[in-house]
């Protein structure tokens, strides 16, 4: 493992044991070189999944991506770290008992939707807004009225 410090490859294990959410180890170590110490977490990855892109492309999943899109989309909401870390270790085990290697990204998209929606009704918006592209104010009403929120109709301004 690769010191942040200075980037040494000479790190040392010296203490071992599973992290709070029991999704991976916590392992301290300290650099032989620079004496500098750091954490690190280490999950079991079952296999390696693709995620496939609209375009056709295939990306490696990236459970950091996901990870950070749960935080844009919670930024500045009262839902604890560890309630997110276990959304997406949720959908990131759902992925990898599928059996599929290769992950449409509407599928990942939609998983996330439906985890946003059962942990917070702003997050969920906030996701929806930029996964189904909204364009127009009435393309949040809708979402809106499928929760149950009301909001007066917005009439599209006419140009003279």
């Amino acid at each position: 493992m690769r010191c942040p410090f200075c980037h040494s490859e000479d790190t040392q294990v010296k203490d071992s044991r599973p992290a709070e959410d029991n999704t991976a180890i916590r392992r301290r170590r300290v650099c032989n070189d620079c004496g500098g110490r750091h954490t690190t977490f280490e999950r079991v990855q079952l296999r390696e999944l693709y995620v496939v892109k609209k375009n056709g492309r295939k990306v490696v999943f990236d459970r950091d991506k996901l990870a950070r899109s749960f935080e844009i989309a919670l930024r500045k909401r009262p839902i604890e770290a560890d309630r997110i870390e276990r959304a997406v270790s949720g959908i990131v085990r759902q992925l990898e008992s599928s059996g599929e290697q290769e992950i449409a990204s509407d599928d990942v998209g939609a998983l996330v939707m439906e985890v946003l929606k059962n942990l917070d009704d702003v997050g969920y918006v906030r996701y929806a807004s930029v996964y189904k592209d909204f364009r127009d104010p009435n393309d949040f009403q809708e979402l809106l009225g499928e929760l149950g929120g009301h909001l007066p109709t917005v009439e599209p301004e006419v140009q003279d």
